[in-house]
């Protein structure tokens, strides 16, 4: 299993920033290993943002993004201490979801 996300989330004037730091390989499949052979894609394809269990963020990645994506968004809503979840699925079934409280 892939290691924990970093998640931060602060509120401020009704409005909650939510930033991500996702640790993922993010393999495209068409680069080469030293001895030639092709490494298999393998990136996060869906990604889910829940505040405390309503989806305010779902977004589909594809191999174009970088290795240890970072995302960055807002929404209106969001208190402190409620819960900021986060979930990601990538294209060989593997899932990862980590949860933060708003500051």
């Amino acid at each position: 299993m892939a290691s924990p996300m970093r998640i931060r989330a602060a509120a401020k004037d009704g409005v909650t920033e939510v930033r991500v730091l996702m640790s993922h390989v993010m393999e495209t499949g068409q680069r080469k290993d030293s001895s030639g052979a092709v490494i298999p894609a393998h990136f996060i394809t869906e990604l889910t943002a829940k505040h405390n269990d309503k989806v305010v963020l779902s977004a589909e990645f594809g191999p174009s993004v970088s290795t240890n994506p970072y995302l960055a968004f807002k929404f209106n809503g969001g208190a402190k201490g409620d819960k900021v979840a986060v979930t990601w699925v990538d294209n060989k079934g593997e899932t990862r979801t980590d949860e933060v409280q708003v500051a």
